[in-house]
């Protein structure tokens, strides 16, 4: 906030409560010789009459008016101690991203006091535990169901996590690396780079690898195709290469469906699929229990 904004809101903020206090202070109590208009026992009367019944100007009660001195007084006070005049900090340096910071920071302590159970315990012991497991289990609801669905099948574009089929390797580096840091996968569009029937013929060797009924002299054409543009990263056999993340082919197992159109419209379009990373949300030690627990969910 500027300095100008700053003095603008501070006039206006202290006119108001000076001004309030004059308010409340003026028209507290009027003495009879002061009265402007006529009075009805004493009483000054604001000249308004209905069905025979006068208004009368009383002053506010004694205690009504000494509560709006005292709620004056809290705001004059509280606005000396926490910032409500622009960038004028208050005298406790109070802020909201303070109190945040300090509020995370206490999260973050009962949540590592809470891991250190788990630390130097193995995945597969981990598997066993009860306690683990079930921190996991709200771990994934909390950070990969959104994507991988609540019951860790996935869908078109997201992997399933049950099927034992890991792009990257199912070990405890691999898999807590994926969680942490996520992963890029890109598979290259070639509709620049191949015609229409070799792209139809690329898909049903593709097809054939994983044993489904293909067009077969279709397939039988596909095959140079698929080793001089595909088999580098997925291999002369399709078995894929965890190294780079490239799916195995053989196994009918399809992140974006197995159908030849899918296929075709992966070789025509290309894939790209993002794994955001969750070091900011979660620890290690969080990773390595949600990643036992992704375990004893694979098939």
């Amino acid at each position: 906030m500027s300095t100008g904004w700053t003095i603008f809101i501070s006039v206006l903020v202290i006119g108001n409560l000076i001004g309030v206090m004059w308010l409340l202070l003026a028209t507290s109590s009027k003495k009879k010789t002061e009265s402007s208009g006529p009075t009805i026992d004493g009483i000054e009367s604001t000249g308004h009459v209905w069905d025979g019944i006068s208004e009368l100007n009383h002053p506010l009660p004694k205690w009504w008016f000494n509560m709006f001195i005292l709620t004056t007084i809290f705001a004059a006070v509280y606005m000396y101690l926490y910032p409500a005049l622009g960038n004028v900090e208050g005298s406790l340096k109070w802020t909201q991203l303070n109190q945040l910071e300090e509020q995370m920071e206490a999260n973050r302590m009962d949540r590592a006091a809470y891991f250190s159970q788990f630390e130097g315990m193995e995945l597969t012991a981990m598997q066993g535990n009860e306690n683990a497991m079930t921190t996991g289990s709200r771990l994934f609801a909390n950070y990969c169901s959104a994507c991988h669905g609540s019951d860790a099948k996935g869908s078109k574009g997201f992997p399933n996590l049950t099927d034992g089929d890991w792009l990257y390797g199912n070990s405890e580096a691999m898999i807590t690396h994926s969680i942490l840091n996520g992963r890029q996968g890109v598979m290259p569009a070639y509709e620049q780079i191949l015609t229409t029937t070799q792209i139809k013929e690329v898909s049903q060797y593709v097809l054939s690898l994983s044993g489904q009924q293909t067009n077969d002299a279709l397939a039988e054409s596909g095959k140079a195709t698929f080793d001089m543009q595909c088999a580098a990263c997925h291999g002369m056999g399709g078995e894929g290469n965890q190294m780079l993340g490239a799916p195995t082919l053989a196994d009918n197992i399809w992140l974006y469906g197995g159908l030849v159109r899918d296929i075709e419209a992966t070789v025509t379009l290309g894939r790209s699929g993002k794994m955001p990373a969750q070091s900011k949300l979660l620890s290690p030690e969080e990773a390595r229990v949600l990643a036992a627990y992704l375990l004893s969910k694979a098939n």
